[in-house]
């Protein structure tokens, strides 16, 4: 009996350190920065960043990204992939500043199976900082838990769900919660445990004497408008019919998104990331 082919795996990372537009005053589209594409085969790449400015409304010094994947070295190790966002000494209309900020996608595909490991292992917010003043996270790299069993789905396992409907209710009671907030995870809440996607956050909490006030992870600040910290969103496609596992598992972290609610209209997401392999 011939031997059955080795399986193959298709490689896809990505990582940007920032993207966004400007309508008002300002109209500006912000191309892509320091945008790194791994190819199907795997290998590395990187991109760097001298630094960038964009009139008072945002600049950093210098950033870098990376991705890569290889095949892992150890007996039993399955295809590895990593995507890296760094930005440094970030400062958003001199409201939002941070000395580093660091996201950090680690998944690992099964030789047999489909769903991967995924860690946020060196993911972080070095003094970040509002007006000024400290803000203190409350963060959870953790919030994904371990790999699902039985090649499961991430959006289906109780212990996930769990923790994210925590972080809902924690937005969806606070007091004098934005109307445009509340209906946002008013319907992320609907939609929890549905098969293909999942949204939460590596932040449960933000706290400090910033001027403004915190959702869990997303912080409504005045004269500047809504700040989400480390957005993680997983998504599953191409479910097997028999088991429900899915194919394709894609991870996206986006370390600062801002939407402006000033005298500056539009907004950008910061140090974003994502992983997403897979093979027959």
């Amino acid at each position: 009996m011939p031997k059955a082919a080795p399986r193959t795996h298709k490689f896809n990372a990505e990582a940007k350190i920032f993207e966004g537009s400007l309508r008002l005053p300002l109209v500006h589209q912000i191309q892509p920065q320091a945008h790194a594409v791994l190819p199907a085969e795997g290998g590395y790449r990187s991109q760097h960043s001298a630094g960038y400015r964009l009139e008072g409304v945002l600049s950093y010094s210098a950033a870098h990204s990376q991705v890569a994947g290889n095949l892992g070295t150890k007996p039993g190790q399955g295809w590895e992939t990593l995507s890296t966002t760094v930005i440094e000494n970030l400062n958003v209309l001199e409201i939002v500043t941070a000395d580093r900020v660091v996201g950090q996608i680690i998944t690992e595909h099964p030789l047999a199976g489909y769903v991967p490991h995924v860690s946020f292992l060196g993911t972080r917010f070095e003094n970040l900082r509002i007006a000024g003043h400290p803000v203190q996270l409350d963060f959870n790299s953790e919030i994904l838990g371990s790999k699902p069993a039985k090649d499961g789905a991430y959006t289906k396992d109780s212990g996930l769900k769990s923790r994210v409907s925590t972080q809902y209710d924690r937005i969806l009671k606070a007091k004098n919660l934005p109307e445009d907030v509340h209906d946002r995870y008013n319907q992320l809440s609907s939609t929890l445990g549905s098969p293909e996607a999942v949204e939460c956050s590596l932040v449960n909490q933000a706290a400090g004497s910033y001027p403004g006030q915190s959702f869990g992870h997303v912080i409504v600040i005045p004269h500047f408008g809504t700040l989400t910290l480390a957005k993680l969103t997983v998504t599953h496609t191409d479910f097997v019919a028999k088991t429900g596992s899915p194919k394709l598992t894609t991870v996206t972290l986006t370390m600062v998104d801002f939407k402006f609610g000033c005298a500056i209209s539009g907004g950008g997401g910061g140090g974003t990331g994502s992983t997403n392999g897979g093979g027959p």
